[in-house]
């Protein structure tokens, strides 16, 4: 069985074919991301949920990234079956969400959705871990086919957009329903990967992932950043809507950031700055954005400040990206993926809670919370950047596909 550095890189037809089911996937993955993130909590307070209860429900995905998640991804790993692991997990997510939009009452919804997220959370990281493994085996960029996942989040919140002020508001949970099946279906579309083996170098770190202190450095910089969108998540659309914007306006709102993200990805193999750098950038972005946003600027000010979630959330995807890729072994990706959600998840659930106590209290003054976040994650990822620049793993090749 050969080892991750043994594997040839494949046939650019067979690139092309294995890139284009998963920019399939991907679409279909944030598609579904599209129409819950921004809506589920206007689907949540339709019912009757009040914003503390919105902010507790609305942290259980996060909670479940460092609780049930890494197990899952862990199991994929150890079975070598991330394919499989995809399938599971996308189908019991679209029975979940049918479970949760069966319920009305705040406790009710909130043990559906606990369900529901301890399969549905480790869907991302067990794609970017397949994703990555095909950055190694088959030699694709990541950047161009994680931007169908962008263009397909695009999509799906403007169609939740136009269709939130056609239908009741109490009814956008079928649409999530159905984005959830879609991506089920979808699934079985990935082609299956070969089975890795470690490496004699590698063997003797299989269980030191969490002592690597670059490793470390990485997620925990990046949960910071990526985490201090929690409030814009959460409580943009409900807090647009209380002042007056339609469904259709605040899904175009949410549409130019990802739009931005889109531009972002697609330019991402021409980067030359080191991927730590492009990290702090996306970082100081997020400051600068949620300094403004707790402002609660007028539409034409919010409209540019959205441009920036291509580098508050974009460019610090990229930069984690070719970072982990650096730092963890192909065989141990889906590992490597788990434990940094699972980082993210710790620090996004706080944040989400704490997002629904100070928002209840203080409206977008939430978000000056949201920039200290962000800042802190610049500030440990730019003392590191030395370090991350000199201590990548010696076995591990550099991919240029990724950008950085």
């Amino acid at each position: 069985m050969p080892s991750e550095s043994q594997i040839p890189i494949a046939s650019k037809p067979t690139a092309r074919r294995f890139a284009a089911r998963l920019a399939f996937f991907y679409g279909m993955l944030f598609g579904l991301s599209g129409t819950q993130l921004p809506f589920f909590p206007v689907w949540l307070r339709a019912i009757g949920i009040d914003p503390s209860w919105i902010g507790i429900i609305s942290a259980v995905p996060a909670v479940t990234r460092f609780t049930t998640l890494p197990f899952v991804t862990g199991l994929a790993e150890r079975r070598q079956a991330l394919r499989g692991a995809l399938i599971v997990t996308t189908a019991l997510s679209a029975l979940g969400f049918a479970l949760v939009g069966l319920q009305h009452e705040a406790i009710a919804v909130f043990a559906a959705f606990v369900a529901t997220a301890c399969v549905w959370t480790p869907t991302v990281p067990l794609t970017d871990a397949y994703a990555l493994r095909g950055v190694l085996r088959y030699g694709i960029n990541y950047g161009p086919v994680r931007l169908w996942g962008s263009a397909a989040f695009v999509l799906g919140a403007l169609a939740c957009g136009l269709l939130i002020d056609v239908i009741d508001p109490s009814d956008l949970i079928w649409i999530i329903v159905a984005m959830a099946a879609i991506g089920a279906v979808a699934s079985f579309a990935l082609k299956p990967l070969e089975i890795l083996a470690a490496s004699p170098v590698t063997a003797h770190r299989d269980d030191r992932l969490l002592r690597n202190a670059p490793f470390l450095l990485i997620i925990t910089a990046s949960a910071l950043i990526q985490g201090s969108h929690a409030a814009y998540y959460i409580f943009s659309a409900i807090n647009w809507q209380a002042h007056g914007l339609g469904g259709l306006t605040i899904a175009g709102l949410w549409a130019l950031g990802v739009v931005a993200e889109i531009i972002v990805f697609a330019a991402s193999p021409r980067y030359t700055l080191p991927p730590s750098t492009l990290v702090v950038i996306g970082a100081l972005s997020a400051v600068a954005r949620w300094c403004v946003t707790a402002q609660d600027p007028p539409v034409a000010l919010l409209a540019v400040v959205q441009l920036g979630h291509g580098l508050s959330f974009g460019l610090t995807q990229v930069g984690t990206m070719e970072l982990l890729v650096r730092h963890v072994p192909a065989h141990m990706m889906a590992r490597g993926q788990g434990y940094y959600t699972a980082c993210s998840g710790i620090i996004g659930s706080c944040a989400s809670v704490l997002s629904g106590a100070i928002y209840a209290r203080y409206g977008p003054g939430v978000y000056y919370l949201m920039a200290v976040m962000a800042g802190s994650g610049a500030l440990l990822m730019w003392l590191a950047r030395h370090r991350l620049a000199h201590q990548p793993l010696p076995h591990q090749p550099h991919s240029a596909a990724l950008g950085g």
